[in-house]
């Protein structure tokens, strides 16, 4: 068996730490149409670090395509914000990470001053082609789903070929996800906490310019941005993976020893 057709783990993570004191728990939020093995790589970074990680499966993904179409993005949020509660339960402090539309959420959650630090990965405020885009909410009655052809946007081969996740994308989905950055983008100034983006300098999925506006957007003191020059949309799982989950690990561990640096 070659090493693209091993099978993954897909389910929902909870890494314990690998010392530390406990006081620091972190959640992990996956793509859409993904699964949590496409953060589980930053979980298990900040596992070593001491930081204890979950990843939870989002609404929708953990049953089949036509049950993730019925859902509105608010169950996204609100998933997010239980696992945040989850860990607050036995952690005094509680960052939150995320890929796509898991980025997407970590926001939204962060508008509510529900963490204490974030880091998101193509996280993304728009959708392109934008003319496309605007045919969404018709589109959908038409055509639910759309076939995913090409694979996920991940340059590394071996890696694009094990990606789990569903193989088509409902379009009522979609239109939830454009309905969910309309909501982020309008609050992105309440952000205060420290923030890290990372972003793939070859994602055909989100454009770039969607990282540099979140980092203009915020109102936090502590904003960091890294462009991984190797990858596509998954980072967490492209050739820049290990760089990524290093770099948003340090950021964790930072705040947690309550460094910060001046406003970028």
């Amino acid at each position: 068996m070659s090493e693209a057709t091993l099978p993954v783990d897909v389910d929902p993570f909870d890494l314990a730490p690998r010392g530390g004191d406990g006081r620091i728990g972190a959640v992990c939020l996956h793509g859409l149409t993904g699964t949590p093995y496409e953060v589980r790589p930053i979980g298990e970074a900040l596992a070593a670090r001491g930081i204890h990680a979950c990843g939870p499966v989002l609404p929708g993904h953990d049953s089949s395509p036509e049950a993730l179409a019925r859902l509105p993005y608010a169950a996204w949020i609100e998933a997010a914000r239980e696992a945040i509660a989850r860990q607050r339960v036995h952690h005094e402090v509680v960052f939150v990470t995320g890929l796509s539309l898991g980025g997407l959420t970590t926001l939204a959650v962060a508008t509510e001053g529900l963490a204490d630090a974030i880091a998101v990965v193509a996280a993304p405020l728009y959708l392109r082609p934008a003319p496309l885009v605007a045919l969404v909410p018709v589109f959908k009655y038409f055509y639910p789903y759309l076939p995913k052809r090409e694979g996920s946007d991940i340059q590394e081969p071996g890696a694009r070929a094990r990606q789990p996740g569903y193989k088509k994308m409902p379009l009522r989905s979609v239109h939830e996800l454009i309905k969910m950055q309309r909501w982020v983008r309008g609050r992105l100034a309440r952000i205060s906490v420290p923030i890290f983006v990372g972003h793939g300098a070859l994602d055909r999925t989100v454009a770039s310019r969607d990282a540099h506006e979140i980092v203009g957007s915020v109102s936090s003191d502590d904003r960091r941005l890294l462009m991984l020059e190797r990858s596509g949309h998954v980072v967490p799982v492209d050739y820049d993976g290990p760089q990524l989950c290093r770099a948003i690990a340090d950021f964790f561990e930072q705040q947690g020893r309550g460094e910060s640096l001046p406003r970028a």
